[in-house]
């Protein structure tokens, strides 16, 4: 119960910091952006103290983890690979306008329209 208070504290810090966006309409950018910015981190610094939070926190720190695991393609291969999709990308328009003209103008013939 006190994680779903603490998520709905949160909540409302982001509303109170979007809620001072427009409430200081007359002021600097600066400090619009500041208020939406000090909502954002309150909001994330609440969050971050519930069982949710954490387990986010966790999940990222992994997932940062893992991305540096992966074995990254080197640039040649990744020229290599966009080239082949472009060239099939290409190749499969000029596939489907033939099919595409060529229904077109057996249509056009069955209906007696010349062209």
């Amino acid at each position: 119960m006190a994680d779903k208070i603490k998520l709905g504290v949160a909540f409302l810090l982001v509303v109170a910091g979007i809620a001072g966006f427009y409430a200081l309409h007359e002021s600097a950018a600066v400090v619009k952006l500041a208020s939406v910015l000090l909502g954002l981190l309150l909001a994330a610094a609440v969050a971050w103290t519930t069982d949710p939070g954490k387990r986010l926190f966790i999940f990222g720190k992994e997932s940062v983890a893992e991305a540096k695991r992966v074995v990254w393609p080197t640039r040649k291969e990744t020229v290599q690979t966009t080239g082949i999709v472009v060239l099939f990308a290409v190749i499969m328009a000029l596939f489907l306008w033939t099919v595409d003209a060529s229904l077109m103008l057996m249509v056009n013939k069955l209906m007696g329209r010349s062209e």
